[in-house]
């Protein structure tokens, strides 16, 4: 949904499911708050960031990501 500029139904999705997230989702998870950059896309997005694992806060490219959606 993100790369197809969809990025609300991405977060939809992700509000809706209860998977246990990886690195790639968290990544789509920031972009598609930092495309949107709405109160809810924050919301999500600090929500994302608060709960990620703390192994995922040593990788460069799922910190890029949500440095991105942070300063959007």
């Amino acid at each position: 949904y993100v790369g197809n500029e969809m990025s609300e139904k991405a977060l939809d999705l992700f509000e809706k499911i209860n998977l246990k997230l990886d690195d790639v989702t968290y990544i789509i998870g920031f972009n598609a708050c930092a495309k949107l950059a709405n109160d809810q896309a924050m919301k999500i997005g600090k929500k994302l960031l608060d709960d990620m694992p703390n192994n995922y806060r040593n990788n460069n490219i799922v910190l890029n990501a949500a440095m991105d959606m942070l300063m959007k």
